[in-house]
């Protein structure tokens, strides 16, 4: 009766083991293009619709955005009932200029800390870092799952797209403050618009320190081969400037797409978003 009891409790034990370790949780990344009126049938009105609806049909569990205004970070938080989001915008750390704003799913999480830093020397403060042509931000949040407990961070950022400089040290700047906010070693997700192909100094060190997600995921990739569509909505999509990382070591891909979904053969942004789909 007693070995009988231990091979039931070793079952259990298993199948415990298995089920834990097969929960997945899925991540967008994804630049919504400013909302510029000058776009004209690509301008956000237009669109806006659209960029819910692909949200909602691949249901992330957490997605970054970059680029949206105000108007357009709230307009998604009210559309997607189901998600809630942080950020601030980069031009007074309050509601001007755009956001790294990161969603989401507030029935599955709870925030435990949050803040964003501009990428510069003085990153506590509204600032212009290095040779770069604007303010740049990162903004990340701690979550922890209601259900398991368990943490892990994301960080969402837009590098600049002149500084070459800027680009490099904002690379350097990202994994130092991971690095620091982070001494319980939590599982983290790097997101953003990096304005760099994946050949690029900044990107080589990133891909080093932390584990590039399309790298990871092998044969279980699909989509084109880049990000960055123009609104050229015929044309091949070929300069990928997109990236999710996660930290090293802590995670199995078990999904990367680019995502090229057309409503009406028309792209809802400039940007193709990326999913992952992650073990952490």
């Amino acid at each position: 009766m007693l070995m009988k009891n231990y091979f039931f409790l070793l079952l259990v034990l298993l199948a415990f083991g298995c089920t834990k370790q097969e929960q997945s949780q899925k991540f967008i990344t994804y630049n919504l293009r400013y909302n510029n009126p000058g776009d004209g049938v690509d301008r956000w009105d237009a669109r806006k619709a659209n960029v819910v609806g692909l949200i909602t049909k691949y249901q992330p569990d957490v997605f970054g955005t970059q680029e949206g205004l105000n108007g357009q970070i709230t307009y998604l938080d009210s559309a997607l009932t189901d998600y809630s989001y942080v950020g601030v915008g980069r031009d007074d750390g309050k509601q001007k200029g755009e956001y790294c704003a990161v969603f989401y799913k507030t029935a599955k999480y709870e925030v435990v800390k949050q803040a964003t830093f501009w990428l510069s020397e003085t990153p506590e403060e509204v600032s212009v870092g290095w040779d770069a042509a604007l303010e740049r931000i990162c903004t990340y949040l701690l979550l922890e799952n209601k259900q398991s407990g368990e943490r892990f961070y994301v960080f969402n950022t837009h590098f600049d797209h002149i500084g070459e400089l800027a680009r490099l040290n904002s690379s350097k700047l990202i994994y130092s403050k991971i690095t620091e906010h982070n001494p319980e070693k939590y599982p983290c997700v790097l997101m953003g618009d990096l304005n760099l192909t994946p050949e690029t100094a900044p990107i080589q060190y990133l891909s080093e320190v932390l584990d590039e997600t399309k790298s990871l995921a092998g044969e279980n990739c699909s989509g084109p081969q880049g990000t960055f569509n123009a609104f050229k909505h015929s044309e091949p999509v070929t300069d990928r400037i997109d990236y999710i990382f996660i930290s090293k070591g802590d995670g199995v891909v078990n999904q990367f797409k680019i995502i090229d979904d057309q409503i009406e053969e028309r792209y809802p942004s400039d940007h193709l978003p990326v999913f992952v789909e992650v073990v952490l």
